[in-house]
């Protein structure tokens, strides 16, 4: 016969067998409370099993990438030599250290063996040493060291570096992204970038105005080296800085006069390239240009149109905002025109990383 037993916190029995029970299943199943430490939890689940079961076989939920075919192997070496364990070799350097630090001995890392589960026994085998555990007060780390304690040899059968136990918070990223690039559909990466942008010029006689690409009509424009659109420039910073790239001075210097006059629109678009070949995509832009002279507010939907086409994105993702400062500042003494932009960046479809390429390969 075959059966399951799951050992769960004692809070959660009830919850767990309303989850996981499945009745008329192929096997027996059963929800039992742990005990105190991992060792009474194995014992209280041994006295759930059948007492005609031939094999007991004990895995960690914490292991949750272990292989049918590393079970079959480990129930396969459980028969015929009566108990057997999963296990890596180990492929570091171990050092055996005193309790302040220093190093006692380099062991011979042939013999050192990274031992996983599942772990596999007969069951008269394994319930004779969780009684002598309990009867002479010894606590073993895993099933395998209380059968040794009875002079029992135990097998080792190879495991999978796969097979990791969740430990850490980062654990169960990777192994999220392991089983995703299993199944064949890699995950989107979550890491979220964001930037900041600011610029600010003043308004110079005999000069167009351009915000956002778009010619603005107006007595007069910015001065500035390029055609001093403060808007582009400001969303331009802020992907730069999404990206680390320092900012648009540093990328299309004053000293330099190929941009003498230059569409920043057309700077915009080679930032937002930097952007895709850094492995991102824009996922929104938010902007504001202040000004109290002249006024933009028919403007907005041709400027969100053109920022939107530099940087090839949906034009439903990108916002500009018009605001005045009623006479506070430069702005508001009509002196000049300033704007604030921020972003967000998400990986690129093609830039994603798999498994394959990092810890799954």
């Amino acid at each position: 016969m075959e059966e399951i037993v799951l050992v769960v916190a004692p809070e959660d029995v009830e919850q767990a067998r309303r989850v996981c029970l499945r009745p008329g299943g192929p096997k027996t199943e059963k929800v039992v409370g742990g005990g105190s430490d991992r060792q009474a939890s194995v014992r209280n689940a041994l006295a759930e099993v059948d007492a005609n079961a031939d094999l007991v076989l004990v895995h960690d939920g914490a292991r949750p990438l272990a292989t049918a075919a590393l079970f079959r192997r480990c129930i396969e070496a459980a028969a015929a030599h009566g108990a057997a364990v999963a296990a890596v070799p180990c492929s570091d350097t171990v050092k055996e250290v005193d309790g302040e630090g220093r190093v006692l001995a380099t062991l011979d890392r042939s013999r050192l063996w990274l031992v996983q589960t599942p772990q596999v026994f007969r069951h008269s085998l394994l319930v004779q040493a969780h009684e002598a555990a309990v009867r002479e007060g010894v606590t073993g780390t895993d099933d395998a060291s209380l059968v040794e304690r009875l002079g029992y040899a135990v097998r080792v059968v190879l495991g999978d570096p796969r097979n990791i136990k969740i430990t850490w918070p980062e654990d169960i990223t990777w192994a999220a992204r392991f089983l995703e690039h299993k199944q064949g559909s890699p995950r989107r990466e979550t890491e979220i970038r964001s930037g900041i942008g600011f610029d600010a010029h003043p308004f110079a006689g005999g000069r167009a105005l351009v915000l956002g690409g778009v010619r603005i009509p107006a007595e007069q424009g910015l001065l500035g080296h390029s055609d001093a659109d403060v808007l582009c420039h400001a969303i331009s910073d802020a992907l730069l800085g999404a990206i680390a790239a320092g900012d648009i001075g540093q990328l299309f210097p004053a000293s330099d006069p190929q941009y003498a006059g230059v569409s920043s629109l057309s700077l915009l678009a080679r930032v937002a390239q930097m952007v895709g070949e850094a492995g991102w995509e824009v996922e929104n832009v938010d902007a504001v240009v202040i000004a109290d002279a002249p006024p933009l507010a028919q403007h907005i939907p041709a400027m969100q149109r053109a920022l939107a086409g530099a940087m090839q994105m949906g034009v439903a993702r990108v916002s500009v905002k018009a605001k005045r400062t009623e006479g506070m500042g430069f702005t508001g003494r009509k002196e000049g025109i300033a704007s604030l932009a921020v972003c967000a960046l998400r990986p690129a479809q093609s830039a994603e990383k798999t498994c394959e390429e990092n810890r799954c390969s």
